[in-house]
């Protein structure tokens, strides 16, 4: 798994404008990123749901966006994707799960 933060190029407009603005504060934030991923015995596709799953427990359509396209790139079944919805529904609540969902597919289908 590539859990290297996107470049400036590729990331929404706000987060964009702070890499280039501060470089040192996005390498910082990059090497952060990439030494958590580091850090542990999780497989990659594993990390890669944890992460999603994460973005939809924070409700944040951009990072739940971020991580399905990853997802797609690095080969993850988009059903499996897709599951990380279902399971959030008993624990964040349907409204929010649909939400979620909704996310999921705008990339996943």
């Amino acid at each position: 798994m590539t859990d290297q933060v996107d470049s400036p190029e590729e990331l929404p407009s706000t987060a964009g404008k702070l890499a280039e603005q501060y470089p040192d504060v996005w390498e910082q934030y990059a090497g952060l990123g990439k030494a958590c991923s580091e850090a542990g015995p999780i497989d990659d596709e594993t990390k890669r749901l944890v992460k999603l799953a994460l973005a939809v427990g924070s409700q944040s359509e951009g990072a739940v966006h971020s991580h399905v396209r990853r997802g797609l790139e690095e080969d993850i079944d988009p059903e499996a994707l897709r599951h990380v919805g279902l399971l959030s529904i008993p624990t964040i609540g349907f409204p929010k799960a649909m939400a979620a969902m909704s996310w999921i597919d705008d990339l996943a289908e």
